[in-house]
């Protein structure tokens, strides 16, 4: 039996729990841009590849509260692409400063898969793909 088809609303960004990720994205990008942007201006002979890292990951936390806070189709293939390259990010960073802990010897958001965030780095991904799967805009034949 054919699932009974459920007709979507068009892509509406910020409502309900796009609303909240737009938010946590917006902090994390705080966040993450404010450390990097301390590490890069005092020390960053120290780990350049790390700290440059964690200013990527902020600017893509930034970009994808946007995506996730403003309307159109647009905003939500913004907000997937850059839930989808955190996601990848972490996942390989992550994996690779477990796997190889002299690459990095500094942390970055994404090392250890986010361990010093809380796991948060590597959950919001998750999560926002989740959302954005779920609340995904009406396609028009």
């Amino acid at each position: 039996m054919a699932e009974p088809s459920v007709a979507r609303a068009p892509w509406r960004a910020g409502s309900g729990p796009g609303r909240v990720l737009a938010v946590v994205y917006a902090f994390f990008a705080l966040a993450a841009g404010a450390r990097a942007g301390w590490q890069i201006a005092t020390r960053f002979e120290e780990a350049p590849t790390a700290y440059a890292l964690s200013a990527l990951a902020a600017a893509i936390y930034l970009v994808a509260a946007i995506g996730l806070a403003r309307p159109g189709t647009g905003s939500y293939t913004l907000a997937m692409v850059c839930c989808t390259i955190e996601l990848v990010g972490v996942l390989a960073v992550g994996t690779v400063s477990v796997l190889l802990p002299e690459a990095f010897p500094r942390a970055t958001v994404w090392s250890d898969y986010g361990i010093g965030y809380g796991f948060v780095p590597l959950v919001l991904p998750v999560l926002g793909l989740l959302w954005l799967w779920r609340a995904r805009p009406l396609r028009h034949a």
